[in-house]
């Protein structure tokens, strides 16, 4: 085999981010009665979080804010949209989206399948993630995917995020692979797969939405079963 290592994104990825926190945050908006408060729309006001999550992300993945900030603006700045300026509510929910989120367990499809028919192979697997630390270790406990990977590498517990090549480097020496033998495996271009070029590794798009990428991936795939075809 080429390549014995390979090294996964988790949210986007494996884990399905965008149904998980669509769930949790229904959950919040009927908790916490937002359609009494002017929000009267659930659909508009993911759409916003979502919207400000992604922006508030690409900052914190550059630097320019810090983690407690991008948990509880997101919520915030998607309150303000609806003229609903209450800072201690969205901090309030910034905090039980937090809690919750890591209890959903939805997956892409294929993803149990994949695991299995790469760790059949022989292949060590590895995650390495933007996410928090504590709350992407309580997402892959409650998917039930906790065994298929050996190390889990996080942007908090190693003080580097990705594209960054730190973080590459301190998975490649945490799991005492090669790069010549690893390859990333990831659905975010800017920060997967450039993360991966930017560390010599070999790269591996997972197209879900089958955009047209900006960057070169060594492969590309649009639904997880593809790897097949290449490991």
């Amino acid at each position: 085999m080429k390549y014995r290592h390979l090294f996964f994104d988790l949210d986007h990825t494996l884990w399905d981010f965008e149904t998980n926190a669509k769930e949790t945050l229904a959950t919040l908006y009927e908790q916490n009665a937002l359609n009494e408060k002017g929000i009267g729309d659930f659909g508009a006001f993911f759409e916003r979080y979502s919207h400000h999550n992604e922006r508030l992300w690409d900052r914190y993945t550059k630097g320019f804010i810090k983690q407690d900030e991008l948990r509880w603006k997101r919520m915030w700045l998607a309150m303000l949209d609806f003229k609903l300026a209450d800072e201690p509510l969205a901090r309030k929910m910034s905090v039980q989206f937090l809690d919750h989120l890591p209890m959903r367990k939805n997956l892409f499809p294929y993803t149990l399948e994949i695991l299995t028919y790469l760790r059949n192979k022989q292949y060590r697997m590895h995650l390495v993630t933007n996410g928090f630390e504590q709350i992407q270790h309580h997402k892959i406990r409650n998917a039930n995917i906790d065994g298929f990977f050996g190390e889990v590498i996080t942007s908090e517990g190693c003080n580097s995020l990705k594209p960054h090549k730190a973080i590459f480097d301190y998975a490649i020496m945490k799991t005492g692979a090669r790069i010549e033998e690893s390859i990333m495996i990831g659905d975010n271009l800017d920060a997967d797969i450039q993360g991966g070029i930017n560390a010599g590794m070999d790269t591996i798009f997972v197209n879900h939405l089958n955009i047209e990428p900006h960057i070169k991936p060594t492969y590309t795939v649009y639904h997880l079963r593809e790897l097949e075809q290449i490991l």
